[in-house]
């Protein structure tokens, strides 16, 4: 009961925020950024909406988990700029979505496998090893959003990088299969030149990043499944992490 009563606080306090928020985007006529604020309360939903629909149960830990994710997402995130501002702010969002939708993916491979309806039973290492895939799934499917809002709406959501050195065999002037590196202190577009102190690289660093921590999260995640299975209804912290299934609306 104490971690029901933590998660209530925190989702009121958050919801708050959020609503200070809109109000005040409302009052400096930024319209885009109070829509961000309204889909945030929207989002702030997705745990009832995953209990319901996975007829699961969400432990505390994990709820406020994703409620404070999809917070610095879109409220420090996007409308107080902390993407720009603090270097490492995607890094850990990309991080925790990765443990979050392994989380998911473990849950909804876990329903299967302990519903009597199914004759097949997985070992505790090929539902880790599913909930992995489907959180890489999703990262990758991210990936894809954000590149075709960059490539048909000109967004920068794959941030881009500076490079001061680059390799590449179209500069090699023998046209062999050698990689000429090269160092850059600045480049010209349109004619003017920019001390950028290296190549403007357009997102594709950025996206290898985010698919690497987010593997960093499902990582995490699917060896606190292991042991969680392996040793079912044992340890705090797991089951503090573990969406529960809900045994009371099986049939």
């Amino acid at each position: 009961m104490e971690t029901g009563r933590k998660r209530t606080k925190i989702e009121v306090v958050l919801m708050a925020l959020v609503l200070l928020s809109i109000v005040r985007q409302f009052f400096l006529g930024n319209y885009h950024n109070m829509f961000l604020g309204i889909l945030t309360l929207i989002l702030f939903s997705l745990p009832k909406i995953i209990e319901k629909k996975l007829r699961v149960s969400i432990p505390g830990g994990l709820q406020a988990i994703i409620l404070i994710f999809i917070f610095s997402a879109e409220i420090l995130g996007e409308i107080h700029a902390f993407y720009v501002k603090i270097p490492v702010w995607d890094t850990m969002l990309h991080t925790t979505n990765g443990f979050l939708m392994a989380a998911i993916g473990f849950a909804m491979i876990d329903i299967f496998n302990r519903s009597e309806k199914f004759s097949i039973k997985m070992s505790p290492y090929f539902v880790a090893f599913v909930a992995f895939c489907f959180s890489m799934t999703i990262g990758v499917l991210w990936e894809f959003y954000e590149f075709g809002m960059d490539w048909f709406f000109k967004t920068d959501m794959q941030k881009d990088w500076i490079l001061p050195v680059i390799s590449s065999v179209k500069l090699d002037p023998n046209g062999a299969n050698e990689p000429v590196k090269v160092a850059i202190d600045s480049v010209v577009i349109n004619g003017q030149e920019w001390n950028l102190g290296g190549y403007l690289d357009v997102g594709i660093v950025d996206t290898m990043k985010d698919l690497m921590v987010n593997f960093a999260g499902a990582v995490v995640f699917s060896i606190v499944g292991i042991l969680y299975l392996k040793q079912r209804g044992k340890g705090k912290l797991a089951a503090s992490l573990i969406p529960q299934v809900n045994e009371k609306t099986e049939e």
